[in-house]
């Protein structure tokens, strides 16, 4: 069994509270905007990170991490992308993909609004963490930490705090 965290739209900012939520995970998975290499070596010095790149993301991250994530953990292939719409509204390159790779977890960030939606057409379930950072126009700060069991993804948990209540 995998604890993961899953966070986006850091935007150069982590709260305290990532490090509490995160605590007990296995590795951390950054769906993109992460803002700058030293949030992301933040992250990496506390968990082993997996991430992606996304638009705001300078030249130092995008080398540091790629666009689209393909991997697995336990019995479950994951692909992360930073921006890809969601159940019956994916961009059609990221459709192509979810067609072509057939995941059984799908994870992006971009909208700052947290998403956990099974899409029934292809046979996965989507998460989009919502914006952790305190950039954009969100007013929850949002984060996502579950478990992969073999085939099973489970105890799904959501930080969610009123941006204007942070530390």
């Amino acid at each position: 069994m995998k604890h993961i965290g899953l966070l986006s739209d850091t935007h150069g900012t982590l709260i305290p509270q990532v490090f509490d939520f995160f605590c007990g995970v296995d590795e951390i998975w950054h769906a993109g905007d992460i803002g700058n290499i030293a949030t992301a070596e933040t992250l990496a010095h506390f968990k082993p990170l997996r991430a992606v790149h996304g638009n705001i993301d300078d030249h130092t991250v995008r080398m540091a991490y790629p666009e689209d994530l393909f991997f697995q953990v336990e019995d479950v292939k994951v692909y992360m992308t930073h921006i890809g719409g969601y159940p019956a509204h994916y961009m059609p390159e990221i459709r192509c993909l979810l067609q072509e790779h057939k995941p059984d977890l799908f994870v992006c960030g971009h909208s700052h609004v947290l998403k956990v939606i099974f899409d029934k057409q292809l046979n996965l379930l989507h998460l989009n963490p919502g914006a952790a950072g305190n950039s954009g126009f969100h007013k929850k700060i949002t984060m996502i930490r579950f478990a992969i069991n073999g085939k099973s993804i489970q105890d799904m948990e959501i930080f969610d705090l009123d941006r204007n209540r942070m530390i």
